[in-house]
């Protein structure tokens, strides 16, 4: 049987660092116990910000300083509690860290009520002439503009209060998920038997063997079928806390909730949403594509990312060397620093084992290197993941290194147009590089699976997620029968009558992301991200004078400086009008018709 390695059988080479933050556990303990009495000192400021610029300027200061240490202590937690959830020492680690953040939150909730009742106009003319303010110019702006949706001093401690009690529920999902979840061997035609992990199910499902593919698809749907009550109480608990933010923030809405304070329009989510929904046609037309390619008589779920030539095998250290290729349009110095992250700073946890956490993400905190967690499978879709987390690593190095921390919150809605970004210009020097038949299939096949991923699942699930909220707003139940049926209704749509849709299987998808739901309407960003990229990246692919300056000097330095919509329109795309993202289904057709001319070619 072909097992997955212990973490002790990891070379140290392929392991991320955290002890580049603390040099031991009796750092960290001491960083919480300095962090905690910074915690209690803040108490000094509460009834004294009216008193002016110079103690504003200081309780700020004390503010960064607590957050800065909070993020590099909750860093270093989770660092080895994803890569080994069945870790109790590391899990009990990320459980004070959740704790801090939580205490820091409440301790720091009075400042906002107590700015805002000093008055827009006095704060805004003390930060253009203070120079103990200058800096927070921006942050007041952010912070006048949600003045309506912020309530007092004791309402606010409570706030902060509850983030620890309300992480529960995604925790709860996160450890059947990550941890308790058994799943049963899939075989192969040949009889051998694979396992089914978390870090190697993508792998499994993008088998040449249809029999594996099946199996491990099957396999993996069932084993979180099995415990789906418990996942959808979760759930729901995440959505109805949700809810309950929002209304005690006074917001109309969960949707308003996330999007407004974050300064996007709702018009961009439903401009998105009715944009996937005009052009699910293209996607049809892509199963038809690819069932002709495949030779099969009915296409399944588990064949929509089944190989349609010869696999590349694509060493992690051949993924490093073309990634950093690929990115040479954006100069020496961003290739360097990220190739030395690479090779030197361990910014990356590389291969799969036992325990670690599903998916792939970058972390990091002001103080840190960026890191990133992820389980390469030696194919061109384990580079294209590497590439994807690198834009989001990238854009933390230029922010941290140019931004105060105020600013280096970015927000998710930026951070999905840089990790796509890498992805579309290292996708672009492939296609370029590797001209041989195959090669070029091969590549479409990893287009097409990122397209299906943030262009085709994530807006599948941003319906979903309006759908479950929408329910809750209204006082209607959610139960993991309300959950499959809804979501199985909406992959029908997007698969249309070209694929079988398994409702059982499909239908419990939700189940399948464990951190994705629990972010309060995160998923639409993926599909807007990766618009805005293909947006950015024309021009310097194009090798247009000064797009790849304006790209990294109005983009990946800005940060949170800036409204994030007038951030993308300085570096060149307006992702409030709904062009970018047709602009970008069109690039996705085009990925089609070159692979239904490919196909043909065969014959």
């Amino acid at each position: 049987m072909q097992t997955v390695k212990e973490r002790s059988a990891i070379p140290d080479q392929y392991k991320w660092d955290p002890y580049s933050i603390f040099p031991s556990q009796e750092a960290w303990e001491a960083a919480i116990t300095e962090t905690d009495a910074m915690i209690a000192s803040a108490a000094q400021f509460r009834g004294r910000l009216q008193e002016g610029p110079q103690v504003i300027g200081e309780f700020l200061a004390l503010s960064e300083d607590i957050l800065r240490n909070v993020g590099q202590i909750t860093v270093f937690a989770t660092m080895f509690y994803t890569v080994d959830t069945n870790d109790r020492e590391a899990s009990a680690m990320r459980d004070r860290a959740i704790g801090l953040q939580a205490r820091a939150s409440a301790a720091l909730a009075f400042g906002e009520p107590e700015l805002l009742a000093i008055g827009g106009d006095q704060l805004l003319a003390w930060a253009e002439r203070d120079e103990h303010l200058n800096t927070y110019y921006h942050y007041f702006e952010r912070l006048i503009a949600r003045a309506a949706h912020i309530r007092s001093a004791e309402v606010e401690e409570l706030l902060g209060q509850v983030r620890d009690p309300f992480a529960a529920a995604s925790a709860v999902h996160g450890v059947l998920a990550n941890a308790e979840l058994r799943f049963p061997p899939a075989y192969d035609s040949n009889g051998e038997a694979h396992e089914i992990t978390q870090g190697t199910i993508n792998a499994l499902i993008t088998h040449p063997d249809r029999t594996l593919r099946k199996n491990a698809w099957e396999g993996y749907a069932d084993a979180h079928i099995a415990v789906e009550n418990t996942m959808a109480q979760c759930l729901a608990a995440g959505v109805k806390q949700n809810v309950f933010i929002a209304r005690a923030r006074r917001y109309a809405s969960a949707l308003e909730a996330a999007l407004k304070p974050n300064f996007i329009p709702l018009e961009v989510f439903h401009n998105l949403i009715a944009t996937f929904e005009r052009h699910l046609p293209i996607w049809h037309r892509y199963w038809r594509v690819r069932r002709a390619a495949l030779g099969v008589d009915e296409l399944h779920v588990y064949d929509t990312k089944a190989p349609l030539a010869t696999p590349l095998v694509v060493p992690y250290e051949q993924a490093v060397d073309w990634i950093c290729e690929g990115m040479a349009p954006l100069g020496q110095e961003y290739v360097q620093i990220m190739r030395r992250g690479l090779r030197e700073q361990r910014w990356v946890d590389v291969y799969p084992n036992r325990g670690k956490r599903a998916g792939a993400f970058s972390t990091g905190a002001p103080g840190t290197h960026p890191f990133i967690m992820m389980s390469y499978n030696d194919d061109i879709f384990g580079l294209s993941t590497l590439a994807h987390e690198l834009g989001h690593s990238m854009h933390s190095y230029y922010t941290r290194r140019t931004q105060p921390v105020i600013y280096t919150n970015y927000g998710l809605f930026l951070a999905e147009v840089a990790s796509n970004f890498n992805q579309a210009l290292v996708r672009d020097y492939l296609f370029k590089t590797l001209t041989d038949r195959n090669a070029q299939i091969a590549i479409i096949e990893e287009a097409m699976s990122n397209f299906h991923r943030y262009f085709f699942i994530m807006p599948t699930l941003a319906r979903f997620e309006l759908a479950i909220h929408q329910r809750a707003e209204r006082g209607q139940p959610l139960t993991a029968t309300i959950f499959n049926d809804l979501m199985a209704d909406l992959f029908a749509e997007g698969y249309g009558t070209e694929v079988v849709v398994d409702r059982a299987r499909v239908g419990n998808t939700w189940a399948q992301f464990s951190t994705h739901l629990y972010a309060n309407f995160y998923v639409y960003q993926y599909a807007t991200g990766i618009a805005g990229a293909h947006a950015l990246a024309a021009p310097i692919i194009a090798g247009e004078a000064g797009a790849a300056e304006r790209y990294i000097n109005e983009f990946l330095k800005a940060g949170g400086s800036r409204f994030p919509l007038d951030i993308l329109r300085r570096a060149g795309v307006d992702l409030a009008s709904p062009e970018p993202v047709e602009r970008t289904f069109a690039v996705m057709a085009s990925y089609v018709d070159r692979l239904e001319q490919l196909v043909a070619s065969a014959d």
